[in-house]
């Protein structure tokens, strides 16, 4: 029998939806802890400015940073569907502000293609691929890219 692993017509990959203006990101469930609503964010000083601050989740000073801004895109003033999606960055967490939190779908791993350079505004550098399913284009999202090591290191230093 052969060691080598094949991909299988039936091997998926879980995903949680969430929305950024008009388009659909995915992150892999593995990587997100919990999703909670928009609480009051204490402001950092010196901190990037897609860094939002901090909050006290739980007992547990977690950075929260806004994806809009992260990705350049158009900022929005926070509303009832606002969620903040809490995901393991290289063993830091970090809360992500997103417009609404959707959905958990599954999603073959033969129905994901490798990111065009360019996909709603969002450089191909932030993507792990784009998922066609029936009528709908979903981006994932490669969370360990979203953040630089100098950021994440930045960001620790604000947890600790």
């Amino acid at each position: 029998m052969s060691q080598i692993e094949t991909k299988t017509a039936d091997e998926e990959t879980k995903v949680i939806i969430f929305r950024l203006l008009d388009e659909e990101y995915g992150v892999e469930v593995q990587q997100v802890k919990s999703i909670e609503k928009l609480e009051h964010i204490t402001r950092v000083p010196r901190t990037p400015s897609f860094v939002k601050g901090v909050i006290n989740l739980r007992g547990v000073v977690t950075p929260i940073i806004d994806l809009r801004s992260r990705f350049s895109l158009e900022e929005a003033e926070p509303t009832d569907a606002t969620r903040v999606i809490i995901v393991a960055v290289d063993e830091l967490e970090v809360g992500l502000i997103v417009d609404s939190a959707n959905d958990v779908v599954d999603i073959p791993l033969q129905a994901i293609a490798p990111p065009p350079a360019v996909v709603g505004g969002v450089e191909a550098a932030y993507l792990r691929g784009v998922a066609k399913l029936e009528k709908r284009l979903l981006i994932l999202l490669n969370l360990d890219k979203v953040l630089s090591t100098d950021e994440i290191k930045q960001l620790d230093a604000i947890e600790g």
